[in-house]
């Protein structure tokens, strides 16, 4: 099969389109024909060298697709050769075929294509795992999400929304702002030209919001603590604005404050698969209902993910990039 290949750590042009193996097929995994696959910031990330795939994990980026089921392993129950699904990978999402453990297998949503059904998993199980499962966001409260023309992060605003929370976004442009809101977002802030904790407190009265979802790490770390209601839980799942800061630990105690950060990609297949099951059960109805659709900017064909990643690290996009064997 074709796959792209990272011929050695550095810019979009060490990605390369090149013949390589057929994946082993094991006994729990089902092996998919890539219909599209999705770029995710971790992608570029293990293209720099920075973030290399877990053990055992292909050596191909990609942690995401839809296909069509071409083989089953023994032990696989519930899935057959023919059907249509999406997956949540541990990487190998770059090529034309790529095994996947049979976990972390889902259908295609009614009234969602094969290909736009790329673009689901990653932010579904990431938006799922993390603002619900972990941060208990429910109806009525009050939801904060950074980047929120992201991939991330037009999925969290329309999943709130259909869940009964009052939504807040952060985004660097008119355009961007615009279409958060049509999105269903509350209220969006410029973080370019507008101080987002003084946006929250006024517009919560001074209360700040329940959950923030953040994606930029040691630069906003303090001022999200600032921006939280007592009892306010903070899930960082990326650090675009660094690693290492200071805080004040005073912050947490009158409020009762939660800081948690979370990851997929390194969580073993099981944890994976119960994650999978709880979207399938809570997130795929509300895509089946139209209450949220995947949000499809551009694709390219799978021999020009440079170029893809060139527009990913531009940060002109506004939700997922696919790319297309």
């Amino acid at each position: 099969m074709k796959a792209i290949v990272i011929t050695t750590g550095g810019g979009p042009e060490v990605l390369q389109l090149q013949q390589v193996e057929d994946p082993e097929l094991k006994d729990d995994e089902v092996l998919i024909k890539v219909e599209a696959t999705a770029l995710n910031r971790a992608d570029t990330l293990q293209r720099k060298g920075s973030y290399p795939p877990p053990k055992g994990a292909s050596p191909y980026p990609g942690l995401e697709c839809s296909g069509t089921i071409q083989a089953v392993g023994k032990n696989v129950l519930g899935w057959r050769v023919g059907d249509q699904v999406c997956a949540l990978l541990s990487g190998g999402g770059y090529a034309e075929k790529v095994a996947v453990p049979a976990g972390q297998v889902l259908p295609i949503p009614l009234g969602v294509s094969l290909k736009e059904a790329a673009g689901l998993p990653e932010v579904a199980c990431t938006v799922w795992s993390t603002v619900f499962m972990m941060s208990r966001l429910s109806a009525r409260e009050t939801f904060l999400v950074h980047g929120g023309s992201s991939g991330i992060g037009t999925f969290a605003i329309q999943i709130a929304k259909s869940k009964g929370a009052t939504v807040f976004a952060t985004a660097g442009n008119e355009e961007k702002l615009a279409f958060c809101k049509s999105l269903g977002a509350d209220l969006c802030i410029n973080y370019k030209t507008e101080d987002f904790v003084a946006c929250i407190k006024e517009e919560t009265g001074g209360k700040g919001v329940d959950v923030i979802l953040d994606c930029i790490g040691a630069a906003y770390l303090q001022r999200n603590l600032d921006s939280l209601n007592f009892d306010g839980r903070l899930c960082i799942i990326g650090l675009q604005g660094g690693a290492v800061t200071e805080i004040k630990l005073n912050t947490l105690f009158p409020k009762r404050l939660t800081v948690q950060g979370a990851a997929l990609r390194p969580r073993n297949p099981e944890n994976k698969a119960m994650v999978v099951n709880e979207v399938e059960k809570n997130v795929w109805p509300e895509i089946v209902a139209g209450k949220v659709k995947p949000i499809i900017y551009k694709s390219f064909p799978l021999s020009e993910a440079g170029e893809a990643h060139k527009l990913m690290e531009s940060n002109e996009h506004i939700g997922k990039i696919l790319l297309v064997p």
